[in-house]
């Protein structure tokens, strides 16, 4: 059952627990640190993959963390938290080890890792799921304005994610920029030459598939 309740302040100075958790946007957390009135020994974590643990530094408490979900998540979705790893930092000793308890009371899975592996984590994670998404909802639009479907892409993709998770994304890159084949390069191009934006992103992309297995 839950048990949450609106606040109308950041004054929690007579609240029962004892740890909070700051889940918002990475710009307001140094603010919210800042002004939240926290109990005695409370603890205060975020949860941002690209803030370090000193963006909580002048908060009332020494008792600093991080506790990073590495997740996407939507209003609509479930998350299976057990399979979710969940990566913690601490300013001291107890406050890890609580932050660990929490972590391990919901997931299978959890690490300590400083800010800058945190980071390094977050523009993989990127990578990995934003800007992947980011590419399906081009490779959509091209579908949508020559009236074709995006359920016919869906096997390719999943064969793509299947083979990728299963051998190494690096031992499953295909396609014509693998291959160094030019002709259809230039072919793709001039398709999209009436969005240069998207041909731009085409072109990008394709040269780093290039430099990285030209030598091969």
């Amino acid at each position: 059952m839950y048990q949450a309740e609106v606040k109308a302040t950041l004054d929690f100075s007579t609240s029962d627990s004892s740890v909070f958790i700051i889940a918002t946007h990475d710009h307001v957390i140094r603010e919210i640190a800042q002004e939240i009135v926290l109990p005695d020994e409370a603890i205060l974590v975020h949860t941002s993959g690209s803030q370090p643990l000193d963006v909580l530094q002048f908060a009332a408490t020494q008792n600093l963390g991080v506790f990073y979900p590495l997740q996407t998540f939507i209003k609509s979705g479930k998350v299976d938290f057990k399979t979710t790893p969940v990566f913690i930092e601490s300013s001291n000793e107890e406050t890890g080890h609580v932050l660990l308890q929490i972590a391990g009371a919901i997931s299978d899975i959890v690490k300590k890792i400083g800010s800058e592996e945190r980071k390094a984590l977050h523009v993989a994670a990127v990578f990995a799921s934003n800007f992947t998404n980011h590419m399906l909802t081009i490779s959509n639009d091209i579908l949508q304005q020559n009236s074709l479907e995006f359920d016919w892409l869906v096997p390719l993709i999943t064969q793509t994610f299947t083979k990728s998770l299963s051998v190494g994304p690096g031992n499953s890159q295909t396609g014509p920029a693998k291959r160094g084949d030019l002709e259809i390069l230039e072919n793709h191009l001039e398709f999209l030459q009436e969005n240069q934006a998207v041909a731009e992103i085409y072109k990008v992309i394709s040269q780093h598939i290039i430099d990285t297995y030209g030598s091969e």
